[in-house]
């Protein structure tokens, strides 16, 4: 059912299927796109999963020409992840309907020219839900950003950073997660506050609240700050 179910959406995130100024087309389609895979998911979670996966690789393909300085389309396709990542996570998919989706999910990171899917990314440990697949992409992660913070000389970024500490915290590997992030020369509070997070897990309350202050930046506030706090 899941494979032979045509979705409306599909039509409309092509690649490149949006011009310069398409932003405002593209926002609405992204919200019809949401309306069809809810009211799927309602009869069929299964096949809702798969439609937000699907739609969810279609992203950046489709919306890649599209000038988003002005942030309204950022901000539009965040809004659609908040929306469908619970249906991604909730859905009851057998062990390897699961793990097709986190494959295709990872081409699709990997091919995220704008980082659109960092919300997927830093949910990763929920939405792989099976213990042996959040410690697959933890263990297939965490060397490489393990080298590329170690390097003091340089900045280097690894694409899936968000995956690897998020199946760190999912998994309970809570010791590892805070060697990792120790190794950070400069604190990035989207990745920091799975450490934070991690103290709390444990019933650690005042060194969670002690580490989460600890990445304020005093000299530069940010949005962070709102999370921070």
């Amino acid at each position: 059912m899941v494979a032979g179910r045509k979705w409306q959406f599909t039509a409309r995130f092509r690649a490149r299927a949006y011009g310069w100024r398409g932003s405002r087309l593209a926002i609405s389609r992204l919200k019809e796109a949401v309306s069809e895979i809810k009211a799927v998911a309602k009869s069929d979670p299964v096949a809702g999963g798969d439609g937000a996966v699907l739609l969810m690789e279609r992203i950046w393909p489709a919306l890649q020409d599209i000038d988003s300085s002005s942030g309204a389309l950022g901000t539009a396709v965040a809004r659609t992840l908040d929306e469908l990542i619970p249906i991604l996570v909730e859905a009851p998919a057998d062990h390897g309907t699961r793990s097709k989706w986190l494959d295709r999910l990872f081409e699709a990171v990997q091919d995220d020219g704008v980082q659109y899917l960092t919300p997927v990314e830093e949910r990763w440990g929920e939405i792989a839900r099976y213990p042996d697949l959040i410690n697959e992409y933890a263990d297939r992660l965490l060397e490489a950003v393990r080298l590329a913070w170690a390097d003091r000389q340089s900045f280097q970024y690894v694409s899936g950073t968000g995956i690897c500490l998020s199946c760190l915290l999912e998994a309970g590997r809570c010791t590892e997660l805070a060697e990792l992030l120790a190794t950070r020369r400069m604190k990035f509070w989207s990745w920091h506050r799975f450490g934070a997070e991690a103290l709390l897990r444990q019933g650690l309350w005042e060194e969670a609240i002690a580490f989460a202050d600890s990445g304020r930046d005093g000299r530069n506030p940010s949005y962070d700050e709102i999370s921070i706090d």
